[in-house]
């Protein structure tokens, strides 16, 4: 399956990831060509599953929190942040316009 800049588009907005070098498109190729083996399993008589562990009793357990008080040092990793909140695109993951991922797109 091509990758397009429509997908591409759609896929950085969705994930809030770069595809805008070579590594990141040629990534998404290859998870795109794992997907498509996927879809040439058979699994025609196999029941879906809601989770790997259905058969097993899951008990919750107490959150206890070992760590805290690093917002400020999180926060530090943010490239745009708005009071204690990370900023997401156009902030921390600047997207290309359109006509730059075509641009892009057909040179790598």
């Amino acid at each position: 399956q091509e990758v397009t800049v429509e997908v591409l588009e759609h896929l950085e907005h969705l994930a809030l990831v770069d595809f805008r070098d070579a590594e990141g498109v040629e990534r998404l190729r290859k998870a795109i060509r794992f997907a498509d083996l996927l879809q040439e399993v058979n699994t025609e008589g196999v029941e879906p599953m809601d989770s790997v562990l259905e058969d097993r009793c899951l008990y919750l357990r107490e959150d206890d929190v070992t760590e805290g008080n690093c917002t400020k040092e999180l926060l530090k990793n943010a490239r745009e942040k708005v009071e204690e909140y990370f900023v997401a695109p156009p902030g921390n993951i600047p997207l290309l316009k359109l006509e730059e991922q075509e641009t892009f797109l057909q040179g790598s």
